[in-house]
């Protein structure tokens, strides 16, 4: 009996703990399945959560490229003139914007526009000018074509003018009185790159257009509304495998300087032949550079401009990264075909000082003679970015 009582409680004991244990299991599992609902949640909203980062990640990345794809660049050039042939003056000669955009690894476009001395209006000598504004393709590595508004590939500052970029407060008289520099046209052009270090380039543009005195300088029509019953075909050869040394070529033809005003007497088929070299010798670089017009017609002729020529050259010495000297001897005759002395002749030293590798601060003595009298120093600030 007593056996059977302790048997009896240790059953009940037991399907006690038992009920227990299964409504702690049940109390257990429930737990559980709360838990794993949680982590399913958050789970998904980490998956929410990733998506969202990477869609912002790839808008920034787009924007970013965007961005990149679009550039901004620009230079400009402060100068002070002390000549004794004339009043002293200072003159913000020029400022200058660049804009590009990179449609793709291929193409892309390209523009500058510029303001001369400060003030463009009817009463004053300055300027607002769209110099460049052209679409460029590369067809192959070796092909690259360009239509619309550029420079003409002649001379050494045509295309390279920056401040920083060249010796002397003002740019050589040399190039802007016979190439004349800086000269931009409208048409199509061709850049060839035959082989390492040779390239060759060709293009069909609108041409200049004379008035009776016939100065090429100011036959510049600069592509506003400009007449073209004559355009000009120019070839250019450049070599560059030898290191440190350039050395080019270029000639242009137009069939009627006078873009067929018959005030100005017969055509005036004319020829520009232009050749210059560069080498550079460690810090020390000289530059070399020719050129000339052959224009035909009588009046012309009879101007004594029917040969007009020119040249320059220029050795310089980078002393260090900061300090560079030069000195320059030009020459040049826009009355060259009438048999007179008629040559001007401009001697200059001076010296660069970049503050920072793109911004310059110059300083130079000039000597004017020939037909010229005059001497005197120039300053000016220039910068690029």
């Amino acid at each position: 009996m007593k056996k059977t009582l302790i048997a009896s409680a240790l059953l009940g004991l037991f399907a006690s703990q038992t009920a227990m244990a299964s409504d702690e299991t049940a109390e257990l599992r429930k737990v559980i399945e709360q838990q794993q609902q949680v982590l399913k949640d958050l789970e998904k909203r980490l998956e929410e959560t990733e998506k969202r980062v990477e869609q912002t990640a790839d808008a920034a990345e787009a924007n970013a490229s965007a961005k990149s794809a679009t550039t901004i660049g620009g230079y400009g050039e402060l100068h002070y003139n002390n000549m004794s042939n004339k009043d002293a003056q200072i003159d913000f000669h020029r400022f200058v914007l660049f804009f590009g955009h990179e449609f793709s690894s291929k193409t892309r476009f390209f523009s500058e526009v510029e303001v001369e001395h400060v003030i463009a209006s009817h009463d004053d000598k300055g300027e607002v000018e769209l110099e460049q504004a052209y679409i460029e393709h590369d067809f192959s590595d070796a092909l690259t074509g360009k239509a619309g508004l550029f420079l003409v590939p002649v001379g050494l500052i045509n295309e390279t003018h920056e401040p920083p970029a060249f010796y002397g407060v003002e740019r050589n008289p040399v190039e802007k009185d016979i190439i004349p520099a800086t000269w931009w046209e409208g048409g199509l052009a061709l850049n060839i790159k035959a082989a390492p270090g040779l390239a060759f380039d060709a293009a069909v543009t609108s041409g200049l257009k004379v008035e009776e005195n016939f100065k090429v300088r100011n036959g510049r029509q600069k592509v506003s509304e400009a007449s073209a019953e004559a355009l000009a075909y120019t070839g250019r050869v450049k070599y560059t495998g030898v290191p440190g040394l350039e050395l080019a070529a270029t000639a242009q033809y137009q069939s009627d300087l006078t873009q067929g005003d018959a005030s100005l007497g017969e055509e005036a088929a004319a020829t520009l032949l232009e050749a210059h070299a560069v080498y550079n010798i460690g810090d020390f670089t000289v530059k070399a550079l020719y050129a000339q017009w052959d224009i035909d017609g009588a009046e012309a002729e009879l101007l004594g401009r029917d040969s007009q020529k020119g040249w320059y050259v220029e050795p310089s010495y980078r002393i260090n990264e900061q300090f560079g000297v030069f000195a320059r001897y030009n020459e040049w005759d826009n009355e060259a075909g009438d048999n007179t002395d008629s040559k001007k002749k401009v001697t200059s030293v001076g010296v660069n000082y970049w503050i920072h590798e793109n911004v310059v601060l110059k300083a130079d003595y000039e000597n004017q003679s020939g037909i010229l009298d005059a001497d005197g120093f120039n300053l000016g600030v220039g910068y690029q970015f």
